[in-house]
């Protein structure tokens, strides 16, 4: 182990926009301590509490998230976000305020801010982690284009940027991460996922249930699989995705129901079901093409990003998808086992993201 890469204090703070954020900064982590790097998380609430799960020896430093409200209808999304612009201004404002100091505090060496605006330096490099450059919207053209300038007014400020998916066609993204220009120190990193494949893993479920994202669509799509999967004759785990909560219960012979699972365990879930049922977010369909799964998709209502993500990867062949309005779980597994699913193959490795850490802690 390089004892100058051990004297590297790297902070790492993911965006509180649902889990996933936090989630793909798993493997991140991982690879920044196998340098030898001592990390440094700032979280908040359930993200804290995921992330000390997986790593009880790290300290997490507090640090408040956007702590965004959502509509409890779907067409009012993108109205509820703006209305709250001051807010992540202020929160943005903020974060430069409280990483001065942190910097200061903790000798700070090197920052990676997932998808968060505020934590750039003037003194030390810092990563601003992103799949958005071109940022969707329900009202599209010009708003998408101001959105994009304000993305990458932020972004510039940072000493690099990291996008986790591939370079070329045969992407997970799409325009999102693909757009006419790149930031000029973009890096693509290639799959952010902190699973692994593993031959010959026993099947125990016809369905994994992965129920995430903000409140109230969270619970809105749970009660809708709880209701239904107890109906039908198959074998399903549903996960929550409420971590920091203990709870193990069977709804019916066949359907156990548990709050959180933690990344090994999810791992081992994944790879013994037949069928994913989730959500579009992005860290989730890293996952999916990682593990190389069959997958139901259904957008978060409203999260216009979610929406073209399944949209697209259906298209490709990747996924099925459908919309939250129209789910009927019986339907959907039939639709699923005659669709024509394509796996997710690439001629480049599927742990890129190593080696950019690697050159990073290298160049400190």
């Amino acid at each position: 182990m390089s004892t100058i890469s051990a004297s590297r204090k790297i902070l790492v703070v993911p965006l509180d926009w649902g889990l996933g954020h936090a989630t793909r900064d798993i493997p991140l982590i991982r690879e920044l301590l196998n340098a030898g790097c001592l990390v440094f998380i700032a979280a908040e609430e359930k993200h804290a509490a995921l992330l000390q799960q997986e790593f009880p020896g790290l300290t997490i430093l507090p640090l408040p998230g956007y702590r965004i409200k959502y509509a409890q209808k779907g067409q009012f999304f993108a109205w509820k976000i703006i209305q709250q612009i001051p807010k992540i201004y202020h929160a943005i404002q903020y974060e430069q305020r409280w990483l001065k100091k942190v910097v200061a505090d903790y000798q700070i060496d090197a920052v990676i801010s997932d998808n968060r605006f505020g934590l750039y330096h003037k003194k030390i490099p810092t990563v601003f982690i992103t799949h958005q450059l071109l940022i969707k919207t329900p009202l599209g053209g010009w708003i998408e284009g101001v959105l994009q300038k304000i993305n990458y007014r932020f972004i510039n400020k940072y000493s690099a940027c990291w996008i986790p998916d591939f370079a070329g066609e045969n992407n997970l993204s799409g325009e999102l991460a693909h757009p006419a220009q790149l930031p000029a120190h973009a890096v693509y990193m290639g799959c952010l996922s902190r699973f692994e494949p593993k031959a010959h893993t026993e099947k125990k479920y016809d369905l994994l249930v992965l129920i995430s994202g903000p409140e109230p669509q969270r619970s809105a799509l749970e009660k809708l699989v709880v209701d239904q999967v107890k109906l039908l004759p198959l074998t399903a785990l549903i996960v929550s995705g409420k971590p920091g909560e203990l709870r193990h219960q069977q709804l019916s012979p066949g359907i156990t129901q548990v709050n959180h699972l933690n990344a090994g365990e999810l791992n081992e879930a994944m790879l013994a079901a037949d069928m994913v049922l989730s959500r579009s977010g992005y860290t989730t369909l890293m996952d999916l093409a990682k593990l190389n799964k069959k997958a139901i998709l259904i957008p978060t209502p409203g999260q216009s990003e979610q929406v073209y993500l399944a949209e697209y990867l259906m298209k490709k062949g990747y996924f099925y998808c459908l919309t939250q309005e129209s789910f009927n779980l019986k339907a959907a597994l039939e639709e699923a086992s005659r669709f024509p699913f394509r796996s997710f193959h690439h001629d480049q490795d599927m742990d890129q993201y190593k080696q950019v850490v690697r050159q990073f802690v290298q160049s400190l």
